[in-house]
């Protein structure tokens, strides 16, 4: 096969799709002929039956096939990516360097603690900083992900409870919160009950105090909420909860509005995940390894995951103290040291002065956007938005046009979608982060692009309902890629 149209967007590629590249003999690599058969020198357990069809391909072939594919992608090395709860921040190639230095990249898990105590000092140290950023008397980094932070904490609330002889059974999350917390409440054996924001988009105390009861273990809530606005009563709520005896999860996730303002401890938090692949720049996405520690006000210190860091008496750091009343380990080993690092070089590089700039240039380019595109596009609510605004794609219906078509319009202008369709409180949602890394000059060129596609929308809708044209590949039928995914290519018969 030599060539391939895109058989939806009608485009024949620049360069053609060769997907047959091999030929007999070819090879992209060097070893010295050894005599006799692979079973010679492998045991029969690492031996697999022949395979037949092996590629036998050039190294530059395969170094530019592999960065072809790169290319297609779109991520925060190529273009604006802003998603929005996601906080798809700039990772800094430093932090990178860093993370690689063989002190922390090579390092076994099974190593002795004496002989890893630069590791141990790092996170030690980075236990210290994020109790100070949020307000928190206690920290641990076992957690692997957001979620996993989440359902820790709420394993440590309902161990708490238990330990007083409390056998509650709820959980009460608003609408507006973060979708994993209904999940991680379920997992650790409560009921949802959920809690309705009010006409702009925030829970209020009184709401709270009215739900209320000695059967509620905790509220789960996110600050700032999905829509992008700061809980304006979450001491009230906070104290409401705490009146009947309930503790106060704080989702974590959107930190990014909070560094170096406000200290989710200071006002009623009792336990919180921090999600470092969002506020603290360790990448995103991917597949690849999370981190989400939690952090907690000293009541539920005693029920953290053990091991905990210690300093012994003869002044090393080890994993050698388990809380009194802990809920166990959470996971192999203590926790994914090389997002930690990056998550350490990151807060250290930019200091408690550096973090609340960041948290205030990323709340200026929301505001930024929310103001530019207001008019074309509809304010899920119309206030002063925190780290990311919302917009519902209202103004588009009666042009036949949908969040998702803007969402592919938005490919052939060069910019990844922001999200879409959440939170589930805004019908047809179009969620835009920006963060602080982003210059004003990528937020016009952005802000254009989505007054162009407004444009479009009215003038010739039938353009971003095909969306895109632009790429290598066309609009696919999306439901059926994540049902029945095809995973490789097959040849066309008679190839």
């Amino acid at each position: 096969m030599s060539g391939l149209r895109d058989k939806q967007a009608g485009l024949l590629l620049d360069e053609p799709l060769i997907f047959e590249r091999s030929a007999p003999g070819r090879c992209g690599i060097d070893l010295a002929d050894e005599p006799g058969a692979p079973a010679d020198y492998l045991s029969a357990a690492l031996l697999r039956e022949p395979i037949d069809g092996f590629p036998e391909v050039s190294e530059p072939e395969v170094l530019r096939h592999f960065l072809r594919l790169s290319q297609w992608n779109f991520g925060t090395a190529t273009t604006f990516y802003p998603l929005g709860s996601c906080t798809m921040k700039y990772n800094p190639l430093a932090n990178e360097v860093v993370a690689r230095l063989p002190g922390f990249a090579a390092l076994h898990p099974l190593t002795p603690d004496e002989l890893a105590q630069g590791a141990l000092e790092l996170c030690g140290e980075l236990e210290a900083m994020l109790g100070e950023i949020c307000g928190m008397d206690a920290v641990s980094l076992q957690p692997a992900a957001g979620a996993h932070g989440e359902l820790t904490g709420m394993k440590m609330v309902r161990s708490y409870h238990r330990d007083r002889g409390d056998t509650r059974t709820t959980v009460l999350i608003p609408a507006s919160a973060h979708g994993t917390n209904p999940a991680s409440a379920a997992l650790a054996g409560y009921q949802v009950q959920t809690i309705e924001s009010n006409a702009v988009g925030l829970v209020e105390a009184e709401t709270v105090r009215r739900a209320m009861s000695d059967q509620v273990a905790a509220l789960m809530i996110t600050n700032p909420n999905t829509l992008g606005l700061f809980e304006r009563e979450i001491a009230q709520i906070a104290e409401a909860v705490h009146g009947q005896g309930g503790l106060v999860y704080f989702d974590g996730a959107n930190l990014n509005a909070l560094l170096g303002v406000a200290k989710p401890g200071k006002v009623g938090a009792d336990v919180l995940q921090f999600n470092l692949h969002k506020t603290f720049s360790t990448p995103h996405g991917g597949g690849g390894p999370g981190a989400g520690p939690i952090g907690v006000r000293a009541p539920l210190a005693p029920y953290l995951p053990g091991p905990r860091l210690a300093r012994a008496a003869d002044g090393m750091l080890r994993w050698s103290v388990v809380p009194e009343r802990s809920i166990g380990r959470v996971r192999s080993f203590h926790g994914n040291v090389g997002m930690l690092v990056r998550a350490y070089a990151f807060i250290t590089a930019l200091g408690g002065d550096g973090l609340t700039l960041a948290t205030r240039m990323a709340v200026l380019a929301a505001n930024y956007i929310r103001v530019a595109l207001t008019g074309p596009y509809e304010l899920a609510q119309p206030a002063l938005c925190m780290h990311e605004c919302v917009f519902t794609d209202k103004t588009l219906e009666a042009h036949g046009v949908k969040t998702l078509d803007v969402a592919k319009r938005l490919l052939d202008y060069g910019f990844y979608a922001p999200t879409i369709y959440f939170p589930l409180v805004v019908p047809g949602a179009l969620m835009i982060e920006p963060t602080e890394t982003e210059s004003r000059e990528t937020l016009d060129s952005f802000i254009a692009a989505m007054l162009a596609i407004a444009r479009e929308a009215a003038q010739e809708p039938a353009t971003l309902q095909n969306a895109p044209t632009l790429t290598p590949v066309g609009r696919l039928d999306e439901a059926r890629a994540a049902r029945r995914p095809v995973l490789r290519w097959w040849p066309a018969q008679g190839e």
